[in-house]
């Protein structure tokens, strides 16, 4: 498996992505603080090669713009996954829904002039379940 990006890394450390975001951060988390395992069985912990990757996420979250926090987190999940087969699938998993959030400013800004409309207007970004062309009735 490649190494995280560290670009994304430290975008979902500094809060970028909104509350996907903060979720994949969560997860990642979550991830990094399960068992090491070898082979099926639990490793003790404090015996996982090179660490677990606890101390690095805690010091990119301490500081989210630190390039070499971002580079050792990197590092040790990538370390962590080639010893580790259930890690590195759980960890492609988490990175490939990470890669697909947009960690890119979430401002919207919509306006509506010149004209009468006869309809309603919906204004706002990523709307997601919303049906359009059907009355109340058709319910």
């Amino acid at each position: 498996m490649d190494p995280v990006s560290m670009g994304l890394l430290t975008a979902l450390a500094g809060g970028a992505g909104g509350e996907l975001g903060r979720q994949a951060w969560t997860g990642l988390g979550e991830l990094v603080r399960r068992p090491f395992r070898r082979g099926g069985a639990v490793v003790p912990e404090g015996s996982a090669p090179e660490g677990s990757g606890e101390a690095e996420l805690a010091g990119l979250a301490r500081d989210p713009g630190d390039a070499a926090a971002a580079r050792a987190l990197s590092v040790v999940l990538h370390r962590r996954a080639a010893a580790d087969a259930e890690f590195e699938e759980r960890l492609r998993r988490w990175d490939e829904a990470a890669r697909r959030i947009s960690l890119t400013g979430g401002d919207v800004h919509n306006s509506i002039s010149g004209g009468t409309f006869s309809a309603p207007v919906i204004q706002g970004r990523d709307f997601t379940g919303t049906t359009f062309g059907t009355s109340p009735a058709d319910g």
